[in-house]
């Protein structure tokens, strides 16, 4: 399988590092606009190959869309990082020109591809790919909710004082510091409801640490994070790769399910060869319908910001 990662900064970097160590794509193609920049990371990449004891190939590009071709999937990481103090949705002007021509070289060049978009604000970038890139919806995943879940479960491991491989739960919702919907309620702790192990208030901090996960990150490395988004998306995209029909909340086109339509927001989705499978839709209880019909209303207005 080959994989295509489009920005070669420090997002990118580690998308491509986690998919080759993981051993499951014949070639990563790394591709970035810096003269050069995606080659020398390659380079550094590949010099780690018999010390990771991975065997997949990787190669860079400097902006030549037909070293991607025939890829079958590809990572949109191209954009501007998030500073200290910005939020993601202040990203759209100058991240939804380059999403938008990247997904079009991408679509060229590999026609049957599937896209991972991680550019931020990254629900509007992926309906922004939906509508740029010709592809069907179930080939259109953003990453969000994954990274997002992943946070959720390091505040609830820390809160449980626990490993994190007891811990389950999901974030669904918009990928923003104010969309964001950790389901506390449903999270649990090897098959058992963390409700039955925190009280409330603890509970409520770590829904609010959650949603402000990538802000704090961004106070205090002054730049957005790369380790968590790089892991996230190497997990779909090796769901992907090997047909796992993993579930995983992320960020997809909407036609009726949740009430939702016309936007692309984080839902439990099955992810296998085809890309999103099935969108599965859980039983919320009314302040958690509330809380996601909210968070689309905050996607809908960055949406039209396009």
């Amino acid at each position: 399988m080959k994989i295509t990662v489009v920005g070669a900064g420090a997002v990118g970097a580690s998308c491509a590092e986690y998919i080759a160590i993981k051993n499951f794509a014949s070639e990563v193609v790394v591709l970035d606009i810096k003269e050069g920049y995606a080659e020398g990371k390659a380079m550094d990449l590949m010099q780690t190959a018999s010390l990771n004891g991975f065997d997949t190939k990787i190669t860079g590009s400097t902006n030549d869309y037909s070293k991607t071709a025939n890829s079958d999937v590809a990572v949109i990481t191209s954009g501007v990082p998030r500073k200290p103090g910005m939020t993601r949705e202040e990203l759209i002007g100058i991240n939804a020109g380059i999403v938008k021509e990247v997904s079009s070289n991408l679509v060229k060049h590999s026609p049957d591809v599937t896209l991972i978009v991680v550019s931020n604000p990254m629900d509007t970038m992926t309906y922004l790919a939906h509508q740029s890139s010709g592809l069907p919806k179930h080939k259109i995943i953003g990453m969000g909710g994954a990274l997002d879940s992943a946070r959720f479960k390091y505040r609830l491991a820390e809160a449980l004082e626990c490993p994190a491989s007891d811990v389950d739960g999901m974030v669904i919702g918009g990928h923003s510091d104010t969309g964001m919907l950790p389901l506390t309620r449903l999270a649990t702790r090897n098959s058992v409801r963390v409700t039955e192990f925190l009280p409330e208030d603890r509970l409520e901090q770590v829904k609010e640490d959650t949603k402000v996960g990538g802000a704090t990150l961004t106070k205090l490395l002054g730049t957005s994070a790369w380790y968590a988004p790089g892991a996230a998306v190497s997990s779909i995209v090796q769901a992907i790769a090997c047909d796992q029909k993993k579930m995983f909340p992320c960020s997809t086109l909407l036609d009726g399910e949740y009430g939702l339509k016309d936007l692309c927001i984080g839902v439990p989705v099955i992810i296998g060869k085809n890309g999103i499978e099935v969108v599965v839709e859980i039983d919320l209880n009314d302040a958690e319908k509330a809380k996601l019909h909210e968070s689309a209303e905050g996607v809908k207005k960055t949406n039209g910001l396009l």
